[in-house]
C-alpha cells in the first residue's frame, strides 16, 4: 500500500496531465491526423483519474487535509498566496467525479467527432476545461478558486460555441457567457465581504 504522504508530491499531476495535453494538442493541432488528439487528450485525462484513484486509497479512512504547496503566488509583507493545491476527503471525491466522467466524456467524444474538421482545436478545449476545472477543485485558496472559476467560463463559452457557423450555436455562447459574468460579481462580492 503506497502512503499517502509519499504521492502528496504528485498532487500537482492531477490537473498538470489536462494542461500538458491541452498544450501538446494546442501546439501540434495542424499536425495531426485522425483520431491522435483525442486519444493524447484522453489519455492525459486518465493518467489523472488514474492519478485520483490513487489518492483515494491512499487515503484510507483517516482524516486527510493537506496543502501541497507549488510555489508562492503573491507575497507582500505578512499578506501571501499561495499557489497551492488542497488534498482532503471532499476534494479527493470531486477529483475521482471530474476525472471519472471527464474521462468517459474524452472516449465518447473521440467516436461522435471524429468526422469533425477542427476534431484537434476540439480536443484541445476540452482538456483546458479539465485542467480549469480540477484548478476549480483542487485550489487551497479562494483566488485559485476564482481563476478555476473563470477558466470553466471560458472552456464553457468556447465549447457551447464550437460550431460557430450555426448562430443558435452563437446566440447559447453569448448566453452562457453574459450568466458567467453575472456569476463573477456575486463571487468577486462574497470575496470582498469575507
Amino acid at each position: 500500500m503506497v502512503s499517502f504522504s509519499s504521492i502528496l508530491p504528485l498532487a500537482w499531476l492531477v490537473p498538470g496531465f489536462p494542461l500538458l495535453g491541452f498544450l501538446v494538442n494546442g501546439l501540434l493541432r495542424n499536425r495531426m491526423k485522425g483520431n491522435s488528439s483525442g486519444i493524447i487528450a484522453s489519455t492525459s485525462v486518465l493518467f489523472s483519474f488514474a492519478l485520483s484513484v490513487l489518492f483515494f486509497f491512499a487515503s484510507g479512512t483517516g482524516d486527510i487535509n493537506t496543502k501541497t504547496e507549488l510555489f508562492k503566488w503573491i507575497n507582500s509583507g505578512s499578506f501571501s498566496i499561495d499557489f497551492a493545491l488542497q488534498i482532503d476527503p471532499l476534494t479527493i471525491t470531486i477529483m475521482l467525479i471530474v476525472t471519472g466522467i471527464g474521462f468517459l466524456i474524452h472516449v465518447f467524444s473521440m467516436g461522435y467527432m471524429k468526422h469533425d474538421d477542427r476534431v484537434n482545436t476540439f480536443f484541445t478545449q476540452l482538456n483546458l476545461f479539465m485542467f480549469a476545472m480540477l484548478i476549480l477543485v483542487m485550489g487551497s485558496n479562494y483566488l485559485m478558486l476564482f481563476i478555476g472559476w473563470e477558466g470553466v467560463g471560458l472552456c464553457s463559452y468556447l465549447l457551447i460555441g464550437f460550431w460557430y457557423k450555426e448562430n443558435r450555436n452563437n446566440y447559447a455562447a453569448r448566453k452562457a457567457f453574459v450568466m458567467n459574468r453575472i456569476g463573477d460579481a456575486g463571487f468577486i462580492a462574497g470575496l470582498v465581504l469575507m
